[in-house]
C-alpha cells in the first residue's frame, strides 16, 4: 500500500543563509513539564517552578548542530540523529566540573543558529552525551579546551522555536 503525503513543494530562497550555531541553552529534562507545538513550531514551553534554562556560550565557528535522518525501507524504519558539538576553550575546574555534569544529564536544547533560528532538541527524548575530548593542543595555536557532543534521537528533524510574539519569551524561561 502507498504513503500519500501531502507534498507542498519548497522554493529556492533568496536570502543570506549563514552557517553554524551562536549559543545553545541547555535544562534538566526533568524540568521541562510541556512543550506547545502549534503549525509545526514550538510556541511555549512550560518550565518547572523555579527551574530556568541555562546559557552556554563558545568561540565563533566551533559550534554545530548536525541533523541525519536514517532511513531504512527493508525494516519500515527512519528517524532523525542530531549531533550538537559544542566546544569551549581553556581547560579549567569550572568547565571540567560542566561537562562531567552535561555528560551524566539527560538535557533538552534551544539552539540558535547563525541565522536567528531557533531549533528545540529533545522532545521525543532527552539529549545525551555520545562523545567529548579535553585537550591541551600540541602547538601555541592550537585549542586547549573542552568539546562535548549532545545527541538527539527523534522520529523528525528538529522542531523551530517560534521566539517572542506569539512564541516562547525566552526571558522567562532562561536564567
Amino acid at each position: 500500500m502507498a504513503c500519500n503525503q501531502t507534498l507542498s513543494g519548497i522554493v529556492r530562497d533568496c536570502q543570506p543563509n549563514i552557517g553554524g550555531i551562536v549559543e545553545v541553552y541547555l535544562a534538566n529534562a526533568s524540568d521541562v513539564s510541556g512543550v506547545t507545538i502549534t503549525e509545526n513550531k514550538v510556541t511555549a514551553i512550560t518550565m518547572a517552578a523555579s527551574a530556568k534554562f541555562k546559557k552556554y556560550t563558545f568561540n565563533r565557528n566551533t559550534g554545530s548542530m548536525t541533523s541525519t535522518y536514517t532511513i531504512d525501507p527493508a525494516n519500515g524504519t527512519r528517524f532523525v540523529t542530531t549531533d550538537l558539538v559544542l566546544q569551549f576553550s581553556r581547560m579549567e575546574t569550572t568547565k571540567r566540573v560542566e561537562i562531567v555534569a552535561l555528560a551524566a544529564a539527560d538535557v533538552v536544547a534551544i539552539v540558535k543558529d547563525a541565522n536567528g533560528v531557533f531549533h528545540y532538541l529533545g522532545h521525543d527524548e532527552p539529549l545525551a552525551a555520545s562523545a567529548g575530548t579535553g585537550e591541551t593542543g600540541t602547538a601555541r595555536a592550537d585549542r586547549n579546551g573542552y568539546a562535548i557532543t549532545l545527541q538527539d534521537n527523534s522520529a523528525e528533524l528538529p522542531y523551530e522555536v517560534l521566539v517572542g510574539t506569539g512564541g516562547v519569551d525566552l526571558d522567562t524561561i532562561v536564567g
